[in-house]
């Protein structure tokens, strides 16, 4: 096995941490979780584990996983989040990893929607380049959207096996996290000076639901795809909603 450092970054993940990094623990050298106010139990849990826990401010999704990255003992990072799982068979690939220089290595991520398995609406296939050399490929992003930095020259390797992501629980846990990142996003927007519009607030969501559930074949996936392509719809109305609300104020 190569000497690789999970870097997880997390905020209240109690629920499903133990499941992230029991899987970890069998392809990662050392676990560092970088936690950004956790007001449950996902701390406690994750020391429990052997994860090396570190406070800090959330500053964005980029910043925080470049943070993790540069407190690892290994240059090499295997970049996973709280609530992203790795199936057998990707472990056996990780564990039988040999790394080269120039290259980053890419995780099959199958998305898992209130119990279902999700394989259109845009969100399959979905590589994830994951496992890289931190002194050459890094985070980069605003506050709200993050990507790796890899040079052109790098070839990517994608791996066997899947990465299970459980990105929504209930319909209930969609419109938080479709609150928090309209949030996010009409700040990123605001800052870059971007403005809201009555055609952006009531016509863009209906492009973006036609988008998901036509285009992206959403339908196909039945009630699933039918309501991400609403929440879809429903996160773009809220971002230029709160867009146009924080020009009002300034």
């Amino acid at each position: 096995m190569i000497n690789l450092t999970a870097v997880v970054i997390a905020r209240n993940e109690a629920h499903q941490i133990e499941r992230c990094l029991g899987a970890l623990k069998q392809v990662a050298n050392e676990i560092v979780l970088v936690d950004s106010g956790s007001t449950d139990n996902t701390a406690v849990l994750a020391r429990l584990l052997g994860a090396n826990v570190v406070e800090y401010n959330w500053q964005g999704y980029a910043q925080n996983k470049n943070y993790g990255n540069a407190l690892a003992q290994s240059d090499w990072i295997l970049s996973i989040d709280a609530d992203e799982v790795l199936s057998e068979e990707l472990i056996q690939s990780i564990q039988q990893l040999q790394v080269s220089e120039n290259e980053v290595y890419a995780l099959d991520r199958i998305n898992n929607y209130c119990g279902t398995w999700v394989k259109y609406s845009g969100w399959y296939p979905d590589w994830k380049p994951r496992i890289f050399n931190r002194k050459q490929v890094q985070w980069q992003g605003d506050f709200v959207h993050e990507t790796l930095f890899v040079p052109s020259y790098f070839k990517m390797i994608k791996l066997k096996g899947k990465l299970w992501h459980y990105s929504y629980n209930s319909p209930q846990d969609h419109i938080r996290k479709v609150s928090e990142y309209a949030g996010l996003s009409a700040k990123s927007l605001f800052q870059k000076g971007k403005k809201s519009s009555f055609f952006k607030i009531w016509f863009y969501p209906i492009i973006r639901f036609l988008k998901t559930y036509l285009l992206k074949l959403g339908f196909l996936d039945g009630r699933a795809g039918l309501s991400i392509s609403r929440y879809d719809a429903y996160l773009v109305h809220l971002k230029y909603k709160q867009l146009k609300a924080l020009h009002a104020k300034n």
